[in-house]
C-alpha cells in the first residue's frame, strides 16, 4: 500500500514513519508537512529509502492536499496545531489548521478515492465531563477552542463517511510521550519539559497543585493504534472514535517523582497556577480498541519513561555540548 502521514516531520508522524517503512505490506510513505511545530531533522534518516516521499506544504492549501493524496491508499493524519494554551491565545489559527486543514485532507482523499482515513483525535473532546475513566460515547462542554477543532473532526468524519463512503477511524490519544516530542518552545508538554529539568538540575514549575492526573501514553503505543487502524480488515472497526492510552492514571506529583528518580536529579519542583482551559484528570477505558483493532498496551508508563530518559539525556546532552561550545 502507498500511505501518506501528514504531520510526519512531527513527533508522534516520524515515530509512525519510521514503523511504517519497515513494514512489507508498504509500498511508499509519503510525508506532507510544512515544518511549523515538525523538524526536518526527524526526517534525516529516512530520506535514503527508496520507500520515502518528501512533500513540503500547508494543510490550509487544498491544492497542497489534493497532490499529496495522488495515488495513495490510506491516510494517517497527524497535522494539527496542538497545545491548549496556543489555542487559547490564537484560536483563529488553530482552527484554520485543525479544522479548515483536516477539512482539506478528507475532502481531496475523497477526491483521489482513497479508501480510509485514520486521524489524530484528541482526550481534550471530553471537556467538563467528570466521569472516570472516559469512555468514548460519554464526552462533556470543551474547555478549549483546541478542544472544539478536534470535536469538530470528529463530526466531519462521520459525515464523510455517510455522505462520501470514506472510512476513517479516529484516535483519541491520551498525552502521548516519547523520543521526538521537543522540550523547548512555549508549548512545550509536560514530560520533556520535567526530563530537561531534571537532566539539566534545574527546578520545574508544576502548573495547579501536583494532583491533576493524566494517562500518560508511550509512544509506541499510539504508533501501534494508528497501524491497527490503517490495517484492520475487521470492517466492524472502521466508522469509529478509539482512546489510545494505557489506562493507568498518574498525577503530575507523582509523574515528577518518577522522572527524578529515574534521573537522579537533586532539583526539586515548585508549583505554580493551574492553566486556563485544562482538564482535571484523564484516564481511559480502553476496552473497545482492544476488542474491535485488537490494540494492546506495548509499554506502560513505567517503562515508557525509562526508553523516553534514554532518549532525552543522549539528544539534551549533545544539544547542551552543542551550546557550550
Amino acid at each position: 500500500m502507498n500511505v501518506l502521514v501528514t504531520g510526519g516531520a512531527g513527533f508522534i508522524g516520524s515515530n509512525l514513519v519510521s514503523a511504517l517503512l519497515k513494514k512489507d505490506n508498504v509500498k511508499l510513505v509519503r510525508v506532507l508537512d510544512n515544518f511549523a511545530t515538525g523538524h526536518k531533522h526527524n526526517l534525516s534518516s529516512f530520506m535514503d529509502d527508496d520507500k520515502f516521499e518528501l512533500h513540503e506544504g500547508d494543510i490550509r492549501d487544498y491544492e497542497v492536499c489534493n497532490k499529496a493524496c495522488q495515488s495513495i491508499d490510506v491516510i494517517s493524519h497527524q497535522a494539527a496545531l496542538g497545545s491548549v494554551p496556543r489555542s487559547i491565545k490564537d484560536p483563529v489559527t488553530t482552527n484554520a489548521v485543525n479544522v479548515d486543514g483536516t477539512l482539506n485532507m478528507q475532502y481531496a482523499a475523497v477526491q483521489n478515492n482513497v479508501k480510509r482515513f485514520v486521524f489524530a483525535a484528541s482526550s481534550s473532546t471530553y471537556g467538563d465531563s467528570v466521569g472516570l475513566p472516559k469512555v468514548e460515547d460519554k464526552i462533556g462542554r470543551p474547555l478549549s477552542p483546541y478542544a472544539i477543532t478536534k470535536y469538530v473532526n470528529e463530526l466531519y468524519a462521520d459525515i464523510f463517511s455517510a455522505s462520501y463512503d470514506l472510512d476513517y477511524v479516529g484516535l483519541r490519544y491520551f498525552n502521548v510521550f516519547g523520543p521526538q516530542q521537543d522540550p523547548n518552545g512555549a508549548y512545550a508538554a509536560v514530560i520533556p519539559i520535567f526530563f530537561k529539568a531534571a537532566i539539566n538540575n534545574t527546578d520545574p514549575t508544576i502548573n495547579g497543585d501536583g494532583s491533576i492526573s493524566r494517562d500518560f501514553t508511550y509512544v509506541s503505543n499510539a504508533v501501534n493504534a494508528n497501524i491497527l487502524a490503517l490495517f484492520t480488515d475487521n470492517k466492524a472497526a472502521l466508522n469509529n472514535i478509539y482512546n489510545v492510552a494505557c489506562g493507568q492514571k498518574t498525577s503530575l506529583t507523582e509523574l515528577w517523582g518518577m522522572i527524578k528518580e529515574l534521573s537522579g536529579t537533586t532539583a526539586n519542583a515548585s508549583y505554580g497556577p493551574p492553566r486556563n482551559g485544562d482538564i482535571l484528570h484523564s484516564l481511559a477505558d480502553i476496552s473497545k480498541i482492544k476488542n474491535h483493532l485488537y490494540y494492546k498496551v506495548e509499554y506502560n508508563i513505567s517503562e515508557g519513561l525509562q526508553k523516553a530518559f534514554a532518549w532525552y539525556r543522549a539528544n539534551l546532552l549533545i544539544e547542551n555540548n552543542k551550546t557550550s561550545a
